[in-house]
């Protein structure tokens, strides 16, 4: 069973707003900023190491972002997958700047979004955290990301980017997960089910004992 962990970075304390008028006089809102940084020890002491984020980036564009479908939510969620009833924004580009990888988000008509909106007219401060699973290497007084990470969102919506990692770590990062025929699933409920089978298998096999039992008596 390969186990990976969830992983939330946050590379940016601050994105920048940008608002462009629509022909029906209505605004359209949208956010831009480092949503990803490559061989750079970040905040979390966890290094990416360009050559994996550079393929990552690559599948997460041409599966998520070119089929419109790269949604980020609002807060900081508690798994891997994207919940659609959260979603606030959709993801528009992604795209590399030396170290950096900048994104572009639109923020969508829902009720999320519009909270977003809200806050961006009020002028609070937003930034945007990554959310992806993967494995580490520990070498040199650092975590390095392997060739197993998976890109779940590039940017969910936080009001609060430096915020404790031990909010991060203790809600999201305390679980394990595996693939389960393409499924991200938590590792307890592997094992748990793994165990409900084994039980049932031996219960299946005390019965097949026992009629085998009665049948030998029979003779």
């Amino acid at each position: 069973m390969n186990i990976v962990k969830l992983m939330s970075e946050q590379f940016s304390d601050e994105v920048e707003y940008i608002y462009e008028e629509k022909e029906n006089g209505k605004k359209e809102y949208k956010i831009k900023g480092i949503f990803l940084q490559a061989d750079v020890k970040n905040r979390n002491g966890r290094i990416y190491p360009m050559e994996i984020l550079q393929k990552e980036v690559k599948r997460y564009t041409k599966e998520y972002i070119n089929e419109r479908r790269a949604f980020g939510e609002l807060g900081h969620p508690d798994g891997p997958t994207v919940n659609l009833e959260r979603a606030s924004h959709l993801i528009t580009a992604l795209y590399p700047d030396g170290k950096n990888f900048i994104g572009e988000a639109k923020i969508l008509k829902t009720p999320m979004g519009e909270i977003v909106k809200n806050l961006m007219d009020e002028g609070a401060k937003l930034g945007v955290s990554s959310r992806g699973m993967g494995s580490l290497d520990q070498k040199n007084g650092a975590n390095y990301v392997r060739s197993d990470f998976y890109l779940a969102t590039a940017a969910d919506i936080v009001a609060d980017p430096s915020a404790p990692n031990a909010f991060v770590e203790g809600i999201m990062e305390g679980k394990e997960w595996v693939w389960d025929h393409g499924t991200l699933v938590e590792a307890e409920l592997v094992r748990m089910k793994g165990r409900i089978q084994q039980k049932v298998r031996s219960k299946h096999a005390k019965e097949d004992a026992l009629e085998f039992a009665k049948f030998l008596k029979m003779l």
